[in-house]
């Protein structure tokens, strides 16, 4: 099965995902706003996601995958006694440390988001909830390795479309209504419901598959000390980002309103970077562990330019949009019920910086797999911890010089400083894109250019273009500024593939032949 394809797949069922989570965040904006509630709610959700990115998306997908992929190819015993007995030695520490957590989660709160500590309504119920929360960690851990089992395999559909069951949950909760609180809580607690139901959907396709996989009583093996030494290091490399968004919500705790405000910013930057970036290293991973295993290099080296082009094709419009008409997409998307046009200009001003960040963030979801695939997680473990640093540094000085917008600049600085680190040790390593990938890059970036004039001219006429569907009719007035931004985004996203097409970043028989392999 073809990169494309696979990342197809995952991109597919991420976007529905995403689009689910999306009307999840409506309900929430609407009941909850950006005041004290949500952000309780926003901390309460941030501890299991971080957890989640970092295992489902760090410590299996870049460690255990390359693993099991290179042992169930040469012996499917020994992949299968590798699984299992991974399985119980994680199911014992992630319920260790759920129970733990929510047992110390007061003292927790009090560290990592010091800025609640002054208003003792919103940390009691900032504890109460993340408590609430905290099996989800133990569930994606699990979740996680069964996703890789099914993705060493080359099946991506259910471990792709098991995360939908999270917003599904959600959704329902908040469709209960009640008070502030009550939505909260009811939101917690389908958190954890849904992290139940991923883990039993993803084990009925694990046992599907026909891979073995078996209960065993947990044990520190060889093999569970090596699964342990490539995927904890590979949790912190893979997953830099997500600590650095971690630390910045950390920083936000000390202004109301902050947390949520980020991130909501957070949910439309993320699409991208789930879709592509995401959705590409997932897919990408497997097929260098299967070419280093051989031996191939050059394979691994086209891999790599299709991943990087295919990335880039989708990252630089969408940074493009973010950077060009930032405050229009926040107030379009969010703005009703208790959030405000003034929330949606806070939450604009750091959505603009995240946005010159989205092609760092995709790269490093590319550019790592090489080191995991030839099991080299010391050197992206190097360069996180120090993408890391400096997101601390920038972060403290430019929140409290300019505010949410400081933080969103020193994650995006961060993550630009990962991608150069990672790629000057490709490059030492003797990895080379073509010059077909390069010429690709600049024609993306020409058509994003025409682009991003299109979005700065409809921005400007804004109010023209809601004022011009609110006279449609009563129905069009109630939605004119959803609809206006619905209809700058597919005719800005029209521009940018139409010039694409003429420029020759993208190519009709290359869509045929990916559609052809799709199907």
């Amino acid at each position: 099965m073809s990169l494309l394809r696979n990342a197809a797949v995952t991109a597919g069922f991420t976007l529905l995902s995403r689009l689910l989570g999306f009307a999840r965040d409506l309900a929430r904006a609407y009941l909850l706003g950006a005041g004290p509630v949500a952000d309780a709610l926003t901390t309460a959700l941030k501890f299991p996601n971080m957890f989640r990115r970092l295992f489902a998306e760090g410590a299996f997908a870049q460690g255990f995958v390359p693993l099991y992929a290179k042992t169930a190819k040469t012996d499917p015993n020994a992949a299968a006694a590798l699984a299992s007995e991974s399985l119980a030695a994680l199911t014992a520490l992630t319920a260790g440390l759920t129970i733990a957590a929510q047992i110390a989660m007061p003292w927790i709160m009090v560290v990592l988001f010091p800025g609640y500590v002054e208003n003792r309504a919103i940390f009691g119920l900032a504890v109460l909830l993340t408590q609430i929360t905290m099996p989800y960690m133990a569930c994606m851990a699990i979740a996680a390795l069964l996703a890789g089992v099914l993705n060493a395999f080359g099946r991506f559909v259910l471990s792709a479309a098991a995360p939908t069951l999270l917003n599904l949950c959600m959704i329902a909760a908040f469709l209960l209504g009640g008070t502030p609180e009550s939505a909260a809580r009811n939101a917690s607690i389908a958190v954890t419901l849904a992290g139940l139901l991923q883990c039993a959907a993803l084990w009925w396709g694990v046992r599907r598959s026909g891979a073995a996989l078996f209960f065993r009583w947990p044990r520190l093996t060889p093999q569970v000390w090596r699964v342990a030494q490539l995927a904890g290091p590979s949790a912190l490399a893979a997953g830099a980002v997500q600590v650095n968004i971690f630390i910045s919500h950390s920083l936000a705790s000390f202004v109301e309103g902050g947390s949520s405000l980020l991130d909501y910013a957070d949910r439309l930057y993320q699409l991208p970077l789930g879709l592509v970036g995401i959705a590409i290293g997932t897919a990408l991973i497997p097929r260098l562990a299967q070419a280093a295993a051989s031996g191939d290099r050059d394979q691994s080296e086209r891999n790599l330019a299709e991943a990087v082009a295919l990335g880039m094709a989708f990252a630089l419009p969408a940074a493009t949009a973010l950077c060009v008409i930032p405050e229009f997409l926040m107030d379009g998307f969010w703005t009703r019920g208790a959030f405000t046009s003034a929330d949606a200009t806070r939450a604009g001003a750091a959505l603009l910086h995240y946005g010159w960040g989205v092609p760092a963030f995709i790269l490093a979801k590319i550019l790592a797999p090489p080191f995991f695939a030839e099991e080299d997680t010391k050197t992206p473990t190097r360069f996180a911890l120090v993408s890391i640093v400096v997101n601390i540094g920038f972060g403290v000085v430019l929140f409290w010089a300019i505010g949410l917008a400081g933080l969103a600049i020193a994650t995006s600085l961060a993550a630009w400083i990962n991608v150069a680190q990672l790629a000057l040790a490709l490059r030492a390593k003797g990895w080379r894109l073509p010059r077909r990938a390069w010429t690709r890059l600049g024609q993306i970036s020409a058509a994003c250019l025409g682009m991003a004039v299109f979005l700065g001219f409809a921005a400007f006429f804004r109010r023209t273009i809601e004022a011009g569907i609110g006279r449609l009719g009563v129905m069009f007035a109630a939605y004119d500024k959803e609809i206006a931004i619905l209809l700058v985004c597919g005719l800005g996203g029209a521009v940018y593939a139409i010039l694409a097409f003429i420029l020759g970043a993208l190519r009709f028989d290359e869509v045929k032949r990916a559609l052809r392999r799709a199907g």
